[in-house]
């Protein structure tokens, strides 16, 4: 077992120790549930832990309310080389909708694939959906797994990293700002938004990639993390949820989440594609870092594109647009410029 990357939303050192600590036991437990279900090779390589606000008071520090979520990857004899998100409960009554919810998502977009077969996937099968009964800690907890393929390629924001971003050329990036685009698009045709756009949860297909870094310029592009995936029509919570770097405007005043937020987010992801950095950056000391965010997105000019890059400039204008009524009204607009 080989636990790569640690997270947890604590800051008190003493409650860091306490669930790193609380880490290294349920891990092996994991592992070993998994092995039991015919997994093998087993590599941790996030674990992060939620809490319960609801039932967590300010006077106590109980860790009974907490929740812990994992990415693992691993192998299987009938699926091959997997990757599993998996939340783990610690208290009986703690709610596990999230992962169920981003399976119903898939679910419910993977069968729309198969009843228009001519359409090429853009999200992740799904393998497994487990449901398991642990012990762990004296007490009986609820593992749920969701078993996807694992892309041995990674995500586009490992591409533009400063390792590999000097090795893309042009084409290439127009490739992956052009296919990520299809991507949301086929999204919003299905009738939802992701809410949550981003390299990093944008996957190349191991089996249309050319080697390790030279990417072909006909690699196909997989959409992942429907955490926070809502259907277009349905009411959306106003609270900004999503990943503050690509949040749009609107979303920073309390306002619904809309195809013109997901489209907002995708420029943001375009110009970090062409330039190798995000438009908008707050510092790192920042002692109200959503405040600063908010700051960013809704005051700070839309970002202006080098000469080489300057016919991509009213795209990204119309794109990032600080009002809606201003901004792109669809994707097929955006895939239409491009």
């Amino acid at each position: 077992m080989k636990n790569q990357t640690m997270q947890n939303s604590a800051s008190n050192p003493l409650i860091i120790q306490a669930l790193q600590t609380q880490a290294q036991r349920l891990l092996p437990l994991i592992t070993q549930t998994l092995c039991a279900r015919q997994y093998s090779e087993i590599i941790h390589q996030r674990i992060a832990q939620q809490y319960d606000l609801q039932t967590r008071s300010a006077e106590t520090t109980t860790m009974a309310t907490d929740c812990y979520q994992g990415l693992t990857r691993a192998k299987h004899p009938q699926f091959g080389s997997v990757m599993i998100k998996w939340q783990l409960n610690v208290f009986e009554n703690q709610d596990l909708s999230g992962l169920t919810h981003e399976y119903d998502v898939l679910k419910s977009l993977n069968a729309l694939l198969q009843n228009q077969s001519a359409q090429k996937a853009f999200i992740p099968s799904v393998f497994a959906f487990d449901t398991i009964s642990i012990q762990a800690m004296g007490q009986s907890q609820r593992l749920m797994a969701l078993v996807m393929p694992y892309y041995p390629n990674g995500n586009l924001a490992k591409q533009l990293t400063s390792q590999n971003g000097p090795s893309l050329t042009d084409n290439h990036k127009h490739h992956f700002i052009k296919q990520a685009a299809y991507l949301v698009a086929k999204l919003h045709h299905a009738g939802w938004l992701h809410n949550d756009i981003k390299p990093s949860n944008i996957l190349l297909d191991a089996a249309l990639e050319n080697g390790g870094h030279n990417i072909n310029e006909t690699s196909e592009l997989v959409m992942i993390d429907f955490a926070l995936a809502q259907t277009i029509h349905q009411p959306i919570n106003s609270n900004p949820a999503g990943t503050p770097a690509y949040l749009a405007p609107e979303r920073w005043q309390g306002q619904r989440a809309t195809i013109q937020s997901d489209i907002y987010a995708f420029g943001i992801m375009m110009v970090e594609i062409l330039m190798g950095e995000r438009p908008f950056k707050i510092a790192a000391e920042s002692i109200d870092p959503m405040i600063d965010w908010a700051t960013q997105h809704c005051q700070q000019p839309v970002p202006r594109l080098p000469s080489e890059y300057s016919s991509y400039q009213f795209i990204v204008d119309d794109a990032l647009a600080k009002r809606v009524e201003k901004r792109y009204q669809s994707m097929d607009e955006v895939l239409a410029n491009l």
